[in-house]
């Protein structure tokens, strides 16, 4: 395969996916072509239903080497998913459809070493069903990378969470050294691999204002000394700061990065600031896998008013790379 595509996996086959897909086809031109692992049938569907005209091109899966892809189709490999509708309730009776998606794009990826991947949302709770938080563990776990972690970036700001889809109660025994470096590793490594320099990266605290009354602080026990230890091992690593203050104007100017303990920590500031102009990036992998930094909403289903930004982004973005 001499043009390295944009492997495009649609997710769950129920949400604002095809939607903003359509819009960002219809809104950018870019070099890549794209290969989307998705339903012939449902999609012509879901056009019908939301008005839009978009030429496909079915491949071969097995002969997908020796066609000349181009970006003036949609470039499909078929997914079979039985429905006469072009939207449904979610449920479980997507996963076999979903499964099958990645993992016929994962062995693509594998055999031609594709660098550019999208997944559409999933939702975790049908999907996922407690096996994997979310689907950054899922991917990881199918390319056997126990080191990765969740960039939602803007080039203004990113943030990073230090656990991701993991219940508050559960968050403070995650919190150690290991794993707080292994973030900013990470992070460090993908800012002077992509853009050639070492980005300036906040830590935060766990408690709020960095206190507690607990007996064991683990501001003052765990995160002070780590960031002390990557200070001496040259990353510019600062805090631990105050979740509450961080992400005011003045304060979150001075950074790159911000980096939480805890999802909700980060993504939701984050998410007040920059709403849809955002990406989420895994790190860690051996490609570039993005996805849109939004969830299936279903309560939109159809409507044809979802915003595309996100997936205008990650598009954008990889095909820069």
């Amino acid at each position: 395969m001499k043009i390295k595509p944009i492997i495009i996996v649609s997710g769950e086959p129920n949400s604002i996916f095809s939607e903003i897909l359509f819009k960002s086809l219809k809104k950018i031109k870019i070099k890549k072509p794209i290969i989307l692992f998705s339903s012939h049938k449902l999609l012509k569907l879901q056009m019908k239903k939301l008005n839009y005209k978009i030429n496909i091109k079915i491949l071969n899966y097995q002969k997908i080497k020796k066609y000349k892809l181009d970006n003036k189709s949609i470039n499909l490999v078929n997914i079979d998913y039985k429905t006469n509708k072009a939207f449904e309730t979610i449920s479980k009776k997507s996963n076999k459809f979903i499964t099958e998606s990645f993992d016929l794009a994962f062995k693509l990826i594998k055999k031609e070493k594709i660098q550019s991947f999208i997944n559409g949302p999933i939702s975790k709770k049908s999907f996922l069903n407690k096996k994997y938080l979310g689907i950054t563990e899922y991917i990881s776990d199918y390319f056997n990378k126990k080191k990765t972690c969740m960039l939602i970036y803007n080039k203004k700001l990113s943030v990073c969470p230090v656990t991701t889809h993991l219940p508050l109660k559960l968050v403070a025994r995650e919190i150690n050294i290991k794993n707080i470096t292994q973030k900013v590793v990470l992070v460090n490594d993908f800012y002077k691999i992509k853009f050639g320099f070492k980005p300036k990266i906040a830590i935060l605290g766990i408690n709020p204002h960095c206190e507690s009354v607990h007996k064991f602080n683990e501001d003052d026990k765990i995160i002070r000394p780590t960031i002390k230890h990557l200070k001496k091992n040259k990353f510019n690593v600062f805090g631990p700061y105050s979740a509450d203050t961080i992400f005011l104007k003045n304060n979150r100017k001075n950074f790159d990065v911000i980096i939480g303990m805890y999802h909700d920590q980060v993504l939701a500031p984050f998410k007040a600031l920059y709403e849809y102009d955002a990406i989420n990036i895994t790190l860690g992998l051996p490609f570039d896998r993005i996805s849109p930094d939004h969830g299936p909403n279903e309560r939109m289903l159809g409507m044809n008013i979802s915003n595309p930004l996100s997936l205008i982004k990650a598009i954008k973005f990889l095909d820069k790379s």
